[in-house]
């Protein structure tokens, strides 16, 4: 695995061949930017949306956390990076879309499962704890119907999607401009094991792209 030493290296390599070859492009993107997604997405080093969608620079503006995970709209004085960057896409960059991706092994997932890290203090787990704890009510679900094993798993990696796409709507700038037709939002899951990517249907199961 690479440490820095060796991004140095690759940054090297990026300097010499594509800054060169897309000189115009990163001229042109120097003066804005002006994406028509935002890709919400697990932080996982397995699973960068840009390589997966094999997308350009500029093409699309990102937000990656543990178990892609979309807080609710809340109104309680703290800071909120997730709301932030999601406020800036929709109501500066006006993106036409939203695309929340989960993935395979995810570990967030696995922890929210297991909730492994359930009592512990700040800095030692409880950070992690206290974000998957949004997933809570769909781990409930999940292990009524799938138990605690492997399929339970790939049914929460799935329901991270959901949950996330339903806290999207607790937004006030979201279902407006999804009922004027401005903004649309969409699932995806990204299989790590056969690079598999699954689009949710409007159903909200998954099936293959």
């Amino acid at each position: 695995m690479a440490d820095f030493t060796e991004l140095l290296a690759g940054y090297g390599r990026f300097r010499d061949t594509d800054w060169t070859r897309q000189r115009d492009r990163w001229a042109a993107l120097s003066e804005g930017q002006s994406p028509k997604v935002m890709i919400i997405a697990c932080s996982d080093s397995r699973v960068d949306p840009a390589q997966v969608f094999d997308t350009l620079p500029g093409e699309i503006f990102v937000v990656r956390n543990v178990a892609n995970l979309v807080p609710p709209f809340e109104l309680d004085g703290k800071r909120h990076g997730v709301s932030a960057a999601l406020e800036f896409a929709v109501t500066q960059l006006q993106v036409s879309e939203i695309v929340v991706m989960g993935h395979g092994s995810c570990g967030g997932v696995h922890a929210a499962l297991t909730q492994a890290f359930d009592g512990k203090a700040p800095g030692e787990g409880g950070f992690i704890a206290h974000w998957v704890d949004m997933l809570d009510d769909a781990r409930d679900r999940v292990i009524a119907t799938h138990g605690t094993g492997p399929d339970a798993l790939h049914a929460l990696e799935l329901e991270t999607v959901r949950v996330s796409l339903a806290n999207l709507r607790t937004f006030p700038c979201i279902p407006e401009r999804e009922a004027a037709g401005t903004l649309r939002l969409r699932g995806a899951y990204f299989a790590i094991a056969d690079g598999v990517l699954h689009v949710m249907g409007d159903d909200g199961d998954f099936a293959p792209a």
